[in-house]
């Protein structure tokens, strides 16, 4: 392991579409996408076990949209790559449990206030965090930036003819160096992916060393870093065969690495009115906004609810000594910008859309394909501070 003095380490980790956590992420989402379609006011909150050779679905739905539970989790077993029981869960043949519920009617009355045109109160009480900073284009952390990246570059490969031996598991670890505050290079890089038998571990690390870790993170942050590919050796045996996967159980993986801070509630599965998730995006949407404006390098942001109450209970917001006026200022700016009711950040972020099956791999934030990775927000910020 190479060692440097003077420096300091953070790291962080993220799983890939076939991690047996995230693949139930993807099926609550997908059910989600699949009433919203239908119904965009539908209220979701779907958690989904997966183990081996079987799916368990349950939570509460209220909605008129009709959905094919079953055939959507089988699609999306099918589409990560679960096709066999060798690959450790067949999507075709495995057993598919159904226990959906409506809406407890006590929770409904708090959040369709004046009917859903209009005002409507916060789905739970709940304490979301938003965060930013400039160590990367996206406006993320570099260690979970990196992790997600890394990820990403194996699916790809997997797709290809020369990585056809790559199975759908996988995890990524990237330690970054810092030197003053600043990211110096990457010290250490895990990555353990589920492959084909006929494999060597030489075969494997080198391929992944030279065909997704190099042509991944600049060569620049590579000057001395540590390799550990698959170091617990063969890993054959993979996916819901071989670990039971959960919804929300990767909420880290989903946000920011463990860098800033965490409210502690998960997104997957949860429709907008939950404001663990749509206020966590929000807090992204605003955070980025202030670091994309210059007003600050670093920027946290928290807001907490009351169930059924419109308006948040607090906004707090932290620019971590990296501020170019002061955060009250900023936090002044931001209370005019933005309004933080359910109903308006619904509106906002345009979360009534069946876009979530998407945010269900590689993080919620810094992919551009998403409403709260918007910037569009820099001139309003500029002009007001």
């Amino acid at each position: 392991m190479v060692k440097r003095e003077g420096f300091r380490t953070f790291s962080s980790e993220s799983v890939s579409d076939g991690h047996p956590d995230k693949l139930a992420d993807q099926i609550s989402d997908a059910i989600l996408d699949a009433v919203l379609d239908q119904d965009p006011y539908g209220r979701v909150s779907c958690e989904v076990l997966v183990s081996n050779q079987f799916v368990v679905i349950a939570g509460e739905i209220s909605s008129h949209a009709e959905v094919d539970y079953e055939s959507i989790a089988r699609q999306v077993v099918i589409d990560v790559g679960y096709v066999s029981d060798e690959m450790g869960l067949d999507g075709h043949r495995c057993k598919v449990i159904v226990g959906m519920n409506s809406q407890s009617l006590d929770i409904a009355q708090g959040v369709r206030k004046q009917g859903w045109d209009k005002e409507i109160g916060a789905g739970d009480q709940g304490l979301m965090f938003g965060y930013a900073c400039d160590e990367t284009p996206q406006l993320m952390p570099a260690p979970i930036y990196y992790a997600h990246q890394l990820l990403q570059k194996l699916r790809q490969q997997r797709t290809t003819k020369q990585g056809s031996w790559i199975r759908p598991d996988a995890k990524s670890q990237v330690t970054v160096a810092y030197q003053n505050g600043v990211m110096d290079h990457v010290s250490c890089v895990v990555l353990s992916t589920q492959h084909d038998p006929h494999m060597s571990l030489s075969q494997i690390k080198e391929y992944v060393i030279e065909e997704v870790i190099k042509p991944t993170i600049p060569a620049d942050y590579l000057t001395h870093t540590t390799y550990l590919i698959n170091p617990n050796g063969r890993f054959v045996a993979g996916g819901p065969g071989s670990d039971t996967g959960l919804t929300g159980r990767k909420i880290i993986v989903d946000t920011y690495g463990g860098w800033g801070a965490h409210g502690g509630g998960a997104f997957s599965g949860k429709d907008p009115t939950k404001v663990d998730r749509s206020a966590a995006y929000m807090g992204r949407y605003m955070a980025k906004n202030i670091v994309a404006s210059g007003l600050a390098r670093r920027c946290l942001i928290q807001l907490t609810y009351a169930i059924g109450v419109s308006d948040p209970v607090s906004l707090w917001l932290n620019t971590e000594g990296t501020g170019q006026v002061s955060d009250d200022k900023i936090m002044r700016a931001v209370s005019s910008v933005f309004s933080l009711r359910p109903q308006d950040i619904i509106r906002t972020l345009e979360l009534r859309k069946p876009i979530y099956r998407a945010t269900a791999t590689y993080g919620h934030f810094g992919r551009d394909q998403f409403r709260w990775e918007s910037t569009d927000q820099i001139q309003a910020f500029q002009k007001l501070v």
